[in-house]
């Protein structure tokens, strides 16, 4: 079939949150990722229930016959879910409740699905509407999402998209400053997937090394050696393979430097499943990639457990552009517009992606008996020949 666009009201059981703060609260004392802590003139709100009810959201929903693909345009203008159609597979986390916990700068934040974390991170206004318009041109379908900044008047608008033949979610990424003074601003899509003990981090083949916020505290990757100095250090002894969802106990951070790897992609592969995530984006204009988890402990999964109802866990792999770090900011000039695209697709039977891009991604290593290629195609593409070669010609040559 070709892509269809469809908007509608869905049901989502719900923890409803409280009235906001009668009083406008203009600074919180707290530093909230790197920033003052400053909130005026969002709303604050502190009350939730602890009673679930079925509230009706105004969903967009993308589909072709690879991939489903739903947006909540009043949850911060956030993916909620995106489904492999041809695996039965939720390739971003599902979280299917909305159960809001004291995250967020003005309070709530819900976890699943693709948060788009600007002007810092996380969003301010994570937990309210956006505008929204629905359109589609030739093949593609797509939804604006968008909205004008509470702190410095800019214009951030992401343009989700699927077209007829591709199985990638697509982001059009438009940041507009319409002031005439110049402003910090960063840019982080928060991809969230389920994990489990099967789970496995895939950082590029030339990531070596990741660290903390700020850089705080450095670790080899993805064998790690000794104590990672963070606010909650961990000895990670002679030598633990941290790409490894359950080799990780403790709330961390790890992130790539900028320059460190060219590559363009970040991955997590259920190895249990054979199946996964590839979240694809230009290294110039998108140098950040980083692991967050909540450490696969009682402690982690408390926290899970205050996020969802069904049991489920997750870990969040993010994207940033303009910024490798966090809480690191860059400039936008006076009426200046930045523009940049990423891309997230569903991987199978491939293994560990060890390169991708945003039509395909390759797994290559050795097995016993020679040599082992994995490849997925977002669209159906036919006779691709893979060639490895070496100092002395090639060593292995087939059509995929």
């Amino acid at each position: 079939m070709s892509s269809k666009i469809e908007r509608k009201q869905v049901a989502i059981p719900t923890y409803p949150i409280g009235k906001a703060e009668p009083l406008p609260l203009f600074f919180e004392k707290r530093p909230y990722q790197g920033a003052s802590g400053r909130l005026y003139p969002i709303p604050y709100v502190t009350n939730f229930s602890d009673e679930k009810v079925d509230v009706n959201y105004d969903m967009i929903t993308l589909e072709n016959d690879y991939i489903k693909v739903d947006l909540l345009p009043e949850i911060g203008g956030k993916i909620n879910r995106a489904y492999d159609k041809t695996n039965d597979y939720d390739f971003i986390y599902y979280n299917k409740v909305i159960k809001p916990a004291m995250v967020g700068l003005a309070g709530p934040w819900v976890s699943g699905g693709i948060e788009f974390n600007w002007p810092q991170h996380h969003r301010p206004t994570t937990f309210m509407p956006t505008d929204v318009e629905i359109g589609e041109n030739g093949k593609e379908k797509f939804a604006y999402m968008g909205e004008i900044d509470y702190f410095h008047n800019m214009k951030g608008m992401v343009k989700i998209s699927v077209d007829d033949d591709h199985s990638y979610v697509k982001a059009s990424v438009t940041v507009y400053n319409c002031t005439s003074e110049p402003h910090p601003f960063m840019w982080w899509a928060n991809l969230a997937v389920e994990v489990n003990a099967d789970y496995k981090v895939v950082f590029p083949p030339d990531v070596e090394y990741v660290n903390d916020h700020d850089r705080r505290a450095v670790l080899a990757w993805p064998e790690a050696r000794g104590v990672y100095k963070t606010a909650r250090p961990f000895d990670y002894g002679t030598g633990t393979d941290i790409h490894s969802y359950s080799a990780v106990k403790v709330p961390c951070s790890f992130l790539i430097s900028k320059g460190e790897s060219e590559a363009e992609f970040v991955s997590g592969y259920d190895a249990g499943r054979q199946c996964g995530v590839v979240t694809v984006a230009n290294h110039h204009v998108s140098p950040g990639k980083k692991l967050w988890t909540w450490g696969d402990s009682s402690f982690g999964a408390k926290w899970c457990a205050n996020l969802t109802d069904d049991g489920s866990k997750y870990i969040e792999l993010m994207t940033g552009c303009y910024t490798d770090n966090q809480p690191d900011f860059t400039w936008i000039a006076p009426y200046e517009t930045k523009t940049f695209e990423q891309y997230w697709y569903p991987v199978k039977d491939i293994g560990e992606t060890k390169c991708a891009d945003k039509e395909m991604a390759l797994n290559l290593e050795r097995v016993d008996d020679g040599v082992f290629i994995g490849v997925y195609s977002t669209s159906e593409r036919k006779n691709c020949l893979v060639t490895v070669k070496d100092d002395n010609g090639i060593v292995f040559e087939k059509n995929i």
